[in-house]
């Protein structure tokens, strides 16, 4: 099997292109070939794959077998992916994922290559059941929940897959490992959830670090920031732009009045390509 390996902000995945259908048994080749001691090592399996209703379609496979219905850093890359092996020759496409159908990408090109996408990452989901929760709010924002006798506060968001945003006094410095795997299994979430926990800096600023649903922590998480902002703006912390500074790096992300819809903006890039038995 040839693959490409690429990664959005440090968010790595194993792109693998030309099946026609996700092949049986991709839950276990991810659990194989993300491992990164055992395999080629990555966040995430991703395919791209032939789409009725976008240019491309793009299923996500998480390093622990399980599928995650959107991912915004690999849907950068999937977006660069195809415009650099000329599989399309147009800037702006469409990508379907399983969590919020055909996506607009809109793609910008120096020398010949993809070095910046803006993603429409569509409408933030904001009833509690909906996210998924046990919660029946409309919106779930500061609301409290124990874990291990500690008490957080959270905001729940989906971008096509689920997140609750937590603030905290240093989001840099926090102990995701302690905290994560609780939070992401907490009864609250029936299907998981991805975790953000977050430190506003100004109205146009904050820090975010991510423990991923099926991944655990890694360095950017496209949905989260996305999350993060739609959270910052309900708490009443940021304006409907932001940048949202990760361990990886930047995203800027954009909720916008008129339509909506959350808009991330940041980079993808290529690590090297291979074949693989």
């Amino acid at each position: 099997m040839e693959f490409t390996k690429m990664h959005g902000l440090g968010n790595d995945f194993i792109i693998v292109a030309g099946e026609e259908r996700l092949p049986e048994g991709a839950g276990e080749l991810a659990l194989r070939l993300c491992d990164r001691f055992f395999g080629i090592g990555a966040d995430g399996l991703v395919y791209i794959l032939p789409s009725a209703k976008a240019d491309f379609m793009m299923r996500i496979i998480n390093s622990d077998g399980s599928e995650s219905e959107q991912c915004g850093n690999a849907i950068r890359c999937v977006a660069k992916y195809v415009y650099d092996h000329k599989l399309i020759d147009r800037t702006e496409i469409t990508i379907e994922t399983l969590g919020a159908g055909a996506q607009k990408v809109q793609l910008t090109v120096e020398d010949g290559e993809v070095s910046k996408v803006r993603v429409d990452m569509g409408a933030p989901v904001l009833q509690g059941l909906q996210v998924p929760t046990t919660v029946d709010a409309d919106p779930v924002v500061d609301y409290p929940i124990v874990v291990d006798g500690r008490e957080f506060r959270f905001t729940a968001v989906s971008m096509g897959n689920p997140h609750c945003v937590i603030y905290v006094d240093d989001a840099v410095g926090f102990d995701l490992h302690a905290w994560g795997p609780k939070l992401e299994n907490h009864p609250f979430f029936p299907r998981r959830v991805n975790v953000e926990f977050a430190t506003v800096r100004s109205r146009d600023y904050a820090d975010m670090r991510v423990w991923e649903r099926g991944a655990g922590p890694t360095l950017a998480c496209g949905t989260g920031a996305c999350a993060t902002l739609v959270s910052s703006v309900l708490n009443g912390l940021t304006d409907r732009t932001a940048v949202i500074s990760l361990k990886g790096g930047e995203l800027l992300i954009e909720w916008s009045e008129a339509d909506n819809h959350v808009y991330m903006t940041g980079p993808a890039a290529l690590v090297y390509t291979g074949t693989v038995a």
